[in-house]
């Protein structure tokens, strides 16, 4: 399979959430350096439509319309599902892409999804990467963006120079699901971390201490991370946990991408069942759309007492 190594004329966006529409403002701002002159856009708001046009990218009016005259598709997706069925809908990309388009995944998908879709798009021509992006909301508008990305080498060394458009860190991982395994643990170390942060500062406070001395404490020893300047103290020692921020639920799906990989590899993860466990406590007690940290709400509440 091979794919054309010329820039692409026109760029198609699909997606313009959270981490989308930042991320398609900074490609349009500089799409000119790559030698993209267009960029056409999907998504299902209109809301988020309008803002982008006023960096001059074009509205589609359907997946198949921006498929078809897209050299370049990339996809901020909520997940896999989303992905699945923009992909494969009866009016959707791959019944409309162009033979050598190339498409890059940017959210989080299983890696058996993955490498299902980069074999079935190959078999129009059509390169397929998965590139999941990392970091915050403001890093998506900083352009500071963090991005793995797996599929063949030969397209990653052409698609470069666009994710570099709101990228400053990018690793090359190797072949098709490379990319999304990265991605998937990472959030899996993440989310083990964070958890172990939680139950510090609950014993901590709980024992008569306070929560800013340890963690500055923290930062000061060999538990110093990014989860404990971060998550530790911007969410969990303030106790902020907003809603339409990434969310428990939108954590719990990325966890299970991770255990499902585990248990496709025949390795047991008994920290990230701990987890999940703690993410589907918070979703039973009302917190399924607040900020994933707020798990910390479920480890300060007191445990039921046993029954005699």
């Amino acid at each position: 399979m091979t794919t054309d190594n010329k820039a692409p004329k026109t760029i198609g966006f699909i997606g313009l959430g959270v981490m989308g529409e930042p991320m398609c403002r900074n490609l349009a701002v500089r799409r000119n350096d790559i030698g993209a002159p267009r960029m056409i856009a999907y998504d299902l708001d209109n809301d988020r439509l309008k803002r982008v046009t006023a960096q001059g990218v074009e509205a589609a009016l359907s997946l198949a319309e921006l498929a078809n005259q897209s050299d370049l598709i990339l996809m901020s997706l909520p997940g896999g599902k989303q992905v699945e069925e923009t992909c494969n809908a009866a009016n959707g990309v791959f019944a409309h892409v162009k033979s050598g388009a190339t498409i890059i995944d940017l959210g989080t998908t299983p890696v058996d999804l993955t490498r299902s879709l980069a074999e079935k798009f190959a078999s129009k021509n059509v390169g397929y990467m998965d590139a999941p992006v990392a970091r915050t909301r403001q890093a998506a508008e900083q352009g500071t963006l963090a991005i793995s990305v797996g599929g063949a080498e030969d397209v990653f060394a052409k698609v470069e120079p666009i994710l570099n458009c709101f990228a400053t860190d990018i690793t090359y991982c190797g072949g098709s699901g490379s990319g999304q395994m990265v991605k998937i643990l990472n959030n899996m170390i993440l989310f083990e971390t964070v958890a172990a942060l939680a139950e510090a500062l609950s014993v901590a406070r709980k024992s008569g201490m306070d929560g800013e001395i340890l963690f500055k404490a923290l930062a000061n020893g060999s538990a110093d991370s990014f989860a404990l300047r971060n998550h530790g103290m911007k969410a969990l020692l303030p106790g902020e946990f907003p809603e339409k921020a990434f969310s428990t639920l939108y954590a719990t799906k990325d966890l299970e991408y991770a255990l499902d990989l585990a248990k496709s590899a025949g390795v047991t993860m008994p920290g990230a069942e701990n987890v999940r466990q703690l993410f589907e406590k918070a979703a039973e007690q009302g917190y399924g759309e607040n900020y994933w940290p707020v798990v910390a709400k479920v480890l300060d509440k007191p445990e039921d007492p046993p029954q005699e």
